[in-house]
């Protein structure tokens, strides 16, 4: 179900009502601009994003002096996707954080470069992410305390070279302290193998649930979906190496494989 009044709806009635002045069919404006018909007709109803090339190739066609590429000015301000930021005001308002992560270090302790490079050089995007670490250091309300286990296999995967990745652990090292905590579980068949996950607890002690997909992140509250993710996060960590055995395994990959 499209959302009506969503900027992406907004600008495809904007693109419909120029098509329409101008007296073309989304065929005949889709053979002046080399687009597909298909492509005009999803972005007219809303169901799919425009992009600056679209944009500047309606405009020429249409010719709406420059309109319709100023339109798109709101994504500039979308540093989130939609469907993230429902979890970040949890995240945000968080007194603990639990997160395990098979894949890649966790986005609130990625250093800026990278962030750079899992992001694919998106600045706005990469801004955002080190936006959102500011709750680690902030004064009022005290920081979340952060539980954090990773894959072993995260810290051999080449993210950006070796500059990058020596960075980037000596990083998690750094990071470590009373309210924040690494642990690594070994490689191998364990417990944490159909994904990465966070849970936020909240102030009263509800617990929120934040999941990753091959698409988009889920958050969730549903009772059934927490207990289950709480008990997998404990079985996971039970299965991790403690903490001064992680950072010592950390600081010795640094040595032997980024070095």
């Amino acid at each position: 179900m499209v959302d009506s009044y969503s900027p992406q709806a907004i600008w495809g009635r904007e693109l419909r009502h120029y098509r329409q002045a101008a007296s073309l069919t989304q065929a005949q404006l889709a053979e002046k601009i080399h687009f597909s018909e298909s492509l005009i007709s999803g972005v007219e109803t809303g169901q799919l994003p425009a992009s600056p090339e679209f944009a500047d190739a309606c405009d020429q066609a249409l010719a709406t002096g420059g309109a319709l590429g100023r339109l798109l000015d709101w994504r500039k301000g979308q540093v989130f996707p939609s469907w993230f930021g429902k979890w970040r005001d949890k995240e945000q308002m968080a007194t603990t954080l639990r997160t395990y992560e098979p894949l890649l270090i966790p986005g609130l302790l990625q250093t800026e470069a990278y962030a750079r490079v899992v992001l694919r050089g998106d600045e706005t995007a990469v801004a955002g992410r080190l936006h959102r670490q500011l709750i680690l250091t902030r004064e009022e309300p005290p920081p979340p305390t952060l539980r954090c286990v990773i894959d072993e296999a995260v810290l051999h995967r080449p993210i950006g070279g070796p500059e990058v990745m020596r960075e980037q652990l000596g990083h998690l090292v750094a990071m470590t302290g009373p309210r924040l905590s690494v642990q690594v579980v070994p490689e191998g068949m364990h417990s944490g193998l159909l994904g990465g996950f966070v849970i936020a607890t909240l102030e009263g002690g509800a617990d929120v649930l934040y999941a990753e997909t091959a698409v988009r992140g889920i958050a969730t509250s549903d009772p059934d979906d927490v207990g289950t993710a709480i008990e997998r996060f404990e079985a996971i960590r039970t299965e991790a190496l403690p903490l001064k055995m992680s950072l010592g395994l950390i600081e010795k990959t640094v040595e032997e494989r980024w070095t």
